[in-house]
């Protein structure tokens, strides 16, 4: 089945401790977590043959715990996609329905989740790479608060935006990975101490009673009417358990997809002027000229689509430009991070779709990039507030799985684990 799926880059065994709270489970890791001794390729041709000489703190933390690592798993190249198809490795097809898209960029961990080829599995989310394939493939993902989960050994692609995060294929499974990897790390300064006495697993109590939870309409806005009629369902569902449901506005999250691609082209742009086919990596080789044999690198080593966001990002950042795009969008950032405090006054969690639309058929989006950026419409606002969020199954629509996503405050992570166990009973 995996090769069928082409759920991983490299299968390749990594044993853990003898004992542990991982000791009976296997995980697959997403080809961007460094793994030492073992090929480590962002979906990418430019790090084709790369073989990292440590191990990412979350992946020290996967062992210690006794899991047993059995590949890395494919993904849109840098993280850059939202159909695990711009992969140099070929796409990933989803488990559910084999002619369509697992979702991205952690299609690969999803699919290997949904298809039973592992237990558990990590992705990253920039944008929101770990929820999009949980919904598509009908599994849990989470995205943990920024700061919460060490992303030492993480080959970057947007440093203040992207989290390590779980896959499984129930909510407690799922917290009980988050409790592994979630902690401070003297390798990682952006990581804290808050958090790091939680029990998330314990915490997936379905006891919703009095939680109030937050319905954005504008996060409903323009979605597929199956989507929405299903998570409108699982609200309900919420409802008739004991929660409360208020309406509330998020004005800003009208601009937060234009805000996102802007911050993450721009960090993108300038985190992969590393890969200058000098240090490691595909080299076009040395002729003398180094300027000659550093574009043709590149130009050989990256596909289209992470061209696409670096040249986004090198102009956004240029002279010129940079306070009429990067510094706007940093604004606009802002004013997402204040509509999100100003509604958790009020409410525990907020609810909406994870992705407005259903899954895609292969190679249906992939040459519209437009597209495929604005389907990140709900999840992207969740990484520019640096907040926890999960998606949950909530049910079908014409066959196909739906997301519900719950987000919560910084460091909210077991109240939203509570309420998507909920929401799984």
């Amino acid at each position: 089945m995996a090769a069928d799926l082409n759920a991983f880059i490299t299968e390749e065994s990594i044993e853990g401790a003898d004992a542990g709270p991982l000791a009976d489970a296997t995980v697959a890791v997403k080809d961007n977590i460094s793994t030492a001794g073992v090929e480590t390729t962002c979906g990418s041709r430019m790090l084709e043959g790369y073989v990292p000489p440590y191990d990412a703190t979350v992946v020290e933390r996967l062992t210690d715990a006794g899991a047993t690592i059995v590949g890395k798993a494919n993904m849109d190249e840098f993280g850059m996609g939202t159909t695990t198809e711009t992969s140099q490795f070929g796409p990933t097809r989803n488990p559910v329905d084999p002619d369509r898209v697992p979702g991205g960029s952690s299609g690969g961990s999803a699919a290997a989740v949904a298809a039973g080829e592992a237990d558990l599995a990590l992705g990253t989310d920039t944008g929101g790479s770990v929820r999009c394939p949980a919904a598509f493939c009908g599994v849990v993902g989470i995205k943990p608060t920024y700061g919460l989960v060490s992303r030492y050994g993480l080959i970057a692609y947007a440093n203040s935006l992207e989290q390590i995060g779980p896959i499984a294929g129930t909510v407690e499974d799922a917290a009980a990975l988050l409790d592994v990897i979630a902690s401070p790390d003297p390798h990682d300064a952006t990581t804290r101490e808050a958090g790091a006495d939680a029990n998330y697993a314990a915490a997936a109590d379905g006891d919703v009673d009095g939680m109030t939870i937050g319905v954005v309409p504008e996060l409903f806005e323009g979605a597929h009417e199956g989507v929405v009629e299903t998570v409108r369902a699982a609200i309900d569902d919420l409802e008739a358990q004991g929660a409360e449901t208020v309406e509330v506005s998020l004005p800003s999250v009208e601009h937060a997809v234009q805000a996102y691609y802007v911050i993450a082209t721009s960090e993108a742009s300038s985190n992969l002027a590393r890969f200058d086919g000098v240090r490691y990596g595909h080299s076009a080789g040395h002729d003398g000229n180094w300027n000659e044999t550093f574009a043709e690198t590149r130009s050989e080593g990256f596909g289209e689509e992470v061209k696409r966001r670096i040249l986004l990002g090198t102009y956004a950042l240029s002279a010129g430009y940079h306070d009429k795009y990067y510094k706007k969008a940093q604004d606009a950032r802002a004013w997402v991070r204040s509509d999100f405090d100003d509604a958790f006054a009020d409410v525990d969690v907020i609810a909406s779709p994870t992705m407005p639309v259903l899954p895609f058929e292969l190679g249906e989006g992939i040459d519209d990039p437009m597209t495929m950026y604005l389907a990140d419409a709900n999840t992207t606002p969740v990484n520019l507030a640096n907040l926890p969020a999960i998606s949950i199954p909530a049910g079908t629509a014409e066959g196909l799985p739906v997301g519900l996503q719950l987000i919560g405050p910084q460091f909210g992570e077991e109240t939203i684990v509570r309420a998507a166990s909920a929401v799984e009973e």
